[in-house]
């Protein structure tokens, strides 16, 4: 572990490039940054196996568990967690919330420019060099350069999303729409419910989400509404009624059904499935 820093408030800032360290998979509470550099990465997030090449970072939430790491080459993972930086607090310094951060069940994957792996490069290495620094100032300097890594991340996914210059404005729009849909997916599962919330229309905000090759708004919520699902019937051992209850549901039917449509199987085959594994 080349940094694992906490503050008297019991905030946490880990930087690793052994991604075998335990911190990785144990900690639930942190925000995570994997960023393959040379080679390749091989994990699974919640059960769904994914690959990352050299070039690419994938941004995780708490919500997502991280399991099977399989790394090949230089790869590294900066995680930290609300009581250390929190992205909802300073939403206005980074912008990341609802679009590097969201619970939905795909977490974003980015391709970085080589201009871009150079600059996260360089704040790495300041990253380290103020760690070794033990003074009154440290944990602050340390601060700084996670908000410019969380910064430099952020306008890859704007430019990835074809969201900078002009669009960015428009584009804020669909970002606090996830931020929204993971607020309130348990009680408003209407597109309805969130353009009243945005003071737009549902056809505008549809507009906005093909503009910026997302998936339509409906798609959002029913998405976040399946990997709330998926994540209480693999990491709990609650029955399908308790589960459509927490997620709003008065009819356990009707939970089935939408569960079986949304990922091709019954509730009952999901967890054998998954329990095989």
């Amino acid at each position: 572990m080349d940094i694992a820093f906490s503050t008297p408030l019991k905030g946490n800032l880990v930087l690793c490039r052994d991604l075998r360290d335990a911190e990785l998979t144990r900690r639930p509470d942190l925000y995570k940054f994997l960023w393959v550099r040379q080679g390749a990465l091989s994990l699974e997030v919640d059960h769904v196996p994914m690959r990352l090449e050299a070039g690419e970072i994938v941004s995780l939430t708490p919500l997502h568990h991280v399991g099977s790491l399989r790394a090949d080459g230089d790869c590294l993972s900066l995680l930290f967690d609300s009581n250390f930086y929190c992205i909802f607090g300073h939403d206005g310094e980074v912008s990341c919330n609802g679009l590097l951060f969201n619970g939905s069940s795909e977490p974003l994957r980015l391709a970085l420019s080589a201009q871009r792996q150079e600059v996260l490069g360089r704040i790495v290495d300041e990253l380290c060099a103020e760690y070794e620094v033990n003074d009154g100032l440290r944990e602050e300097m340390l601060r700084m350069q996670l908000k410019r890594f969380i910064i430099v991340c952020t306008r890859a996914a704007r430019e990835h999303f074809g969201a900078d210059g002009p669009q960015e404005q428009l584009f804020d729009i669909v970002r606090r729409f996830y931020v929204l849909v993971d607020e309130h997916f348990r009680t408003r599962r209407r597109v309805q419910d969130y353009a009243e919330l945005l003071h737009r229309s549902p056809k505008t905000l549809s507009n906005l989400f093909a503009a910026c090759g997302r998936p339509s708004p409906l798609s959002v919520i029913h998405d976040r509404v399946n990997a709330e699902a998926r994540r209480l019937l693999l990491y709990t051992d609650k029955s399908a009624k308790e589960v459509a209850y927490l997620l709003g549901y008065e009819d356990t039917a009707a939970f089935s059904r939408f569960f079986a449509k949304m990922n091709g199987e019954s509730i009952t085959g999901f967890r054998r499935r998954t329990q095989r594994e």
